[in-house]
């Protein structure tokens, strides 16, 4: 008999097949210095918000909040829990915009840098969200690793941070999420983490979609990179209708295993527990049905449940 395919969430490692509808790029809890404001970091009103996801059919979350943007291990596990909705959680380091100047990831060295992501996947992810770069414990295990690039470049501190993402998640086999700016820098990305040795069909590159061009995007899937459109809902970037006809063209082009879906929300006035909009349920409530009279359900399923199922699946299997 053969071993499942294992994928690593926060409340423990499941099989792929039961990871049912994804949503490939949220946010449960998030506070940056880049988003003033905007942070989110109430419990019950993450609770709430993942009941609407839930009702809205989507099944499970990735949510990649990175170290020292208000991540809460403890009470996502509890809710991952009481709301049905599983949740593969993130460690790594965003673009350099998401931390201040005094921050000790602007500062640490390599291997500080190494060891903290390498906790977070073997120990569990850290309860204070390294707050202070030294640990303490908890048992909320990270099955996903995200890095970040600026606006058409990486800087050198970024190109560290990426560098030893790419090493935790080879030694990890864990996949990596890369945060592009507006879409830009792919190719740049691709070849950083190409020369670091973690093969491109474990990379899932966000926000391609903020650059809507098919033929930009099908050179990095030839690659062998995953891409994720994750601005559903954020009509001030682009009608939706764009977004819908950018999704078949890639379909009808052949690469709806190289496809994943999200939404994204990045603050507190996305969300409807804070009365905002248009709530992290619209990929599921909105788009998806949308998107199912274009395309038809096949199409949708790979999108939403085979290919997530894919990507997560941990490269290598524990005993």
């Amino acid at each position: 008999m053969s071993a499942p395919n294992l994928v690593r969430t926060i409340t423990g490692d499941v099989d792929a097949s039961s990871l049912g509808r994804v949503d490939a790029h949220e946010h449960v809890f998030l506070a940056s210095p880049a988003l003033a404001g905007e942070d989110f970091q109430d419990a019950d009103k993450a609770q709430s918000e993942l009941g609407f996801v839930k009702a809205a059919g989507i099944d499970t979350l990735v949510d990649l909040t990175t170290i020292g943007l208000g991540r809460r291990p403890a009470d996502l596990a509890r809710i991952s829990a009481e709301s049905g909705v599983l949740v593969v959680a993130a460690t790594g380091y965003h673009r350099d915009a998401h931390y201040r100047s005094d921050h000790w990831v602007q500062r640490a060295s390599r291997t500080q840098l190494l060891q903290a992501v390498i906790s977070d996947l073997e120990a569990g992810i850290d309860a204070t969200d390294w707050a202070l770069p030294f640990r303490e414990a908890s048992t909320a295990r990270a099955g996903i690793i995200k890095a970040g690039a600026s606006y058409q470049r990486i800087s050198p501190s970024e190109r560290l941070r990426l560098e030893v993402c790419v090493e935790a998640a080879e030694a990890g086999g864990v996949p990596l999420a890369v945060h592009t700016e507006v879409g830009t820098a792919g190719h740049e990305i691709l070849d950083t983490i190409e020369k670091g040795g973690l093969p491109l069909h474990r990379v899932v590159l966000a926000h391609l979609d903020r650059n809507p061009d098919p033929d930009a995007h099908e050179e990095l899937i030839h690659r062998g990179a995953t891409l994720v459109y994750d601005t559903v809902g954020r009509i001030k970037y682009r009608p939706e209708t764009v977004l819908l006809d950018l999704c078949a063209e890639m379909i009808e082009r052949g690469h709806a295993s190289n496809l994943m879906l999200g939404t994204d929300v990045g603050r507190r006035g996305m969300l409807k527990a804070y009365g905002g909009g248009p709530g992290m349920d619209v990929l599921g409530r909105q788009f998806v049905p949308r998107l199912a009279k274009r395309v038809g359900t096949d199409a949708v399923h790979a999108l939403l449940v085979d290919t997530p199922a894919r990507f997560l699946t941990l490269e290598r299997q524990p005993s």
